[in-house]
């Protein structure tokens, strides 16, 4: 009866946020919390679209979609949902340059030139400003252990295709090294890719598309053991 009780709960608890949207822009982007118990496992396509898996292997993880996983539905899935809701809702709040979203699972920060992680011109060091950003960024990773962490680089089109490849290759990895060397974050948990000037999300043809278009993303999604927790937890 208590089992029955707490799943009608979780259940009604969804519904209301459905109705009563955060404030979070994240979390209006596409809340888990909200819609985790409808969507299936084929859901993770969605996440991996958006981050270049349909490109295929660039990087040292094999196929962005192994790494990403499925999307877990039901009442596990409402759960897994309020937990990267929230850890989304304190990406936005503690890094307000970040382009934050909710996609499947999992979430997605995107930093270009205009939004506060950004590299000088055919540089990939890590420079004071981005330092700062990424650093407020490591501390919130620290917070939700159970998450694992893809981070994929990408290029304008100026300049040589094998170039731009290299160039974002060295750019994800700097940020991947951050985390792992200057803040102590276990490498078990992070996943590197690049895609050069492949996957544009702007106009390259313009000063402002290109600036947009010199990005990292990186994606947190829940790793194993937050999606077994979840599952024990939903049927207690």
């Amino acid at each position: 009866m208590k089992t029955l009780i707490k799943k009608i709960t979780i259940t009604i608890f969804s519904t209301i946020l459905v109705v009563n949207l955060s404030s979070c822009e994240a979390t209006k982007n596409a809340s888990n919390t909200q819609k985790g118990g409808a969507i299936g496992a084929a859901g993770g396509a969605i996440l991996g679209a958006i981050i270049g898996n349909n490109v295929g292997k660039k990087g040292d993880g094999g196929e962005l979609g192994a790494v990403i996983g499925g999307v877990v539905g039901g009442t596990a899935g409402v759960l897994i949902g309020k937990k990267m809701d929230k850890q989304a809702q304190q990406i936005e709040e503690e890094i307000p340059g970040a382009v934050v979203e909710r996609i499947d699972d999992g979430i997605v920060v995107t930093f270009d030139e205009n939004s506060g992680v950004y590299f000088d011109t055919n540089k990939y060091n890590i420079n004071d400003a981005s330092d700062a950003l990424l650093n407020k960024l490591a501390n919130i990773l620290k917070e939700y252990p159970d998450t694992n962490v893809l981070i994929v680089g990408h290029t304008d089109s100026t300049g040589a295709d094998a170039y731009n490849m290299t160039l974002s290759k060295n750019r994800a990895y700097a940020v991947t090294n951050f985390f792992i060397h200057n803040k102590g974050l276990n490498s078990s948990r992070f996943t590197t890719n690049w895609f050069g000037e492949e996957q544009p999300v702007a106009d390259n043809t313009t000063v402002e598309g290109r600036s947009k278009n010199r990005r990292v993303n990186i994606a947190i999604v829940p790793n194993d053991k937050m999606k077994e927790d979840a599952k024990k937890e939903a049927e207690n």
